[in-house]
């Protein structure tokens, strides 16, 4: 069991480290954004052009990073979307039960059907080094395989939490903490 738990742990802390920088991911996308608008209205009045395509493709690239590996980062934190009409009133173990058979049965193979989906389309957009059809855009195989990195993430926070809700459910844990930043003390 103390092995299943430092994989979790080793999973929870890459996926912290990537949702944190991903909070500068966020600064950074408002801040081209903002030059955005103002290069465009700015460089009308001056006769100039101050942005490009390719700086509205960064931002669109920016923000696709901010979603696609914010999800583990939202799983692990319990900040995801869920209806939880009669979820809120349950006990924690059939709170832990309810997820664990969520994870096993919905989110780990939906994670997998994504990236084995993806995969082709990854894989010929690098063979043919994909680029932007917009005069001035970006190459775009390098944004097609985050796809394929964040399932492989949220497929992995998957087991993570699917291990901790096991610990909740049938090794008697009392409190249901898979979510909290700091595990160690409760598992």
């Amino acid at each position: 069991m103390q092995i299943l738990l430092r994989l979790s742990r080793i999973i929870d802390n890459l996926n912290e480290l990537i949702g944190r920088l991903t909070y500068g991911l966020v600064i950074l996308m408002v801040l081209v954004g903002v030059w955005n608008v103002i290069g465009r209205y700015l460089g009308r009045s001056i006769g100039q052009n101050l942005t490009s395509n390719a700086l509205i493709e960064i931002q669109w690239y920016i923000f696709d990073l901010v979603f696609l590996l914010g999800g583990a980062y939202a799983l692990k934190h319990n900040e995801h979307v869920r209806v939880d009409i009669f979820y809120t009133k349950w006990s924690p173990k059939r709170k832990a039960l309810a997820n664990l058979i969520g994870t096993i049965l919905f989110l780990i193979p939906f994670s997998i059907i994504v990236v084995i989906v993806s995969w082709g389309a990854v894989v010929n957009s690098w063979a043919i080094l994909e680029t932007s059809p917009d005069p001035g855009g970006l190459p775009r195989y390098p944004i097609k395989t985050m796809i394929i990195v964040s399932f492989v993430l949220l497929f992995l926070q998957g087991i993570s939490e699917a291990i901790k809700n096991y610990l909740v459910v049938f090794a008697g844990k009392s409190k249901l903490s898979p979510h909290q930043e700091s595990n160690e003390s409760e598992f």
